[in-house]
């Protein structure tokens, strides 16, 4: 473990930061999985991911990211209330459908655990990092629906809040006040930015302006002229 992460030991506190072969194991990691999704059919035998596809889900990951570093709230043991970056990864799903969803929630975590890093375990790392920001993908699971933008997002804030509510139990059970429920705990600490953050991008989201715009964006960002039709006829 140690070719890959280096240990820092802080009042008591351990965790681990990546070293030059962990930055560059996860680089070729991530470079794969975009390979991989690039040439992934799917059941119509139709290339999963095209130019604009892989062009506009970078575009989301970019956006998602820098305002991943707009911090309203950031808690001790990791997790901030940003603002709408979790949205903007649910957002490839609901344009792309959930495969590529999945992979933008891939993208993402890696690129979070890159960047900032809370780590105390590989197990840990899989949770926060891989399951959690995947899971916001399964936004693509409605992404036909005529409501798909809100349910799609529910799905995904409900699935990250699965595994980090998971995670807290496991990893970081250990915090939790003497006598209190360690699910009780888990949930609420990480309620506490995940439902405030959810909370603000749905009011967001019901703005009109906003709902017709990101529609407006999903039809756009669709290239076979069939689909469009279809999605003009939900945005309508």
């Amino acid at each position: 473990m140690s070719l890959f992460f280096n240990a820092v030991t802080y009042e008591g506190e351990t965790t681990y930061s990546l070293t030059t072969a962990g930055y560059t194991l996860f680089a070729v990691l991530l470079l794969a999985a975009v390979i991989v999704a690039c040439f992934f059919k799917n059941t119509k035998n139709e290339q999963k991911f095209s130019t604009r596809q892989l062009v506009v889900s970078a575009m989301c990951i970019a956006v998602a990211f820098v305002l991943s570093n707009v911090k309203i709230i950031k808690l001790p043991q990791g997790g901030s209330v940003t603002l709408l970056s979790m949205f903007f990864v649910c957002f490839v799903g609901y344009v792309y459908g959930l495969r590529s969803g999945l992979m933008a929630g891939l993208a993402y975590g890696l690129l979070q655990m890159i960047v900032d890093p809370y780590i105390v375990s590989v197990p840990q790392l899989l949770f926060d990092y891989v399951f959690a920001f995947m899971a916001l993908g399964l936004s693509g699971l409605t992404s036909t629906k005529k409501y798909g933008l809100y349910t799609g997002y529910l799905i995904g804030i409900a699935g990250r809040m699965t595994f980090a509510v998971l995670s807290g139990v496991i990893f970081f059970g250990m915090y939790a006040p003497e006598g209190q429920n360690v699910w009780v705990y888990s949930f609420g600490y990480n309620g506490l930015y995940i439902i405030t953050e959810a909370a603000i991008t749905f009011a967001v989201l019901l703005i009109p302006t906003v709902r017709k715009s990101l529609n407006s964006i999903r039809v756009a960002a669709n290239e076979s002229d069939s689909k469009r039709i279809v999605l003009n006829k939900l945005a309508s």
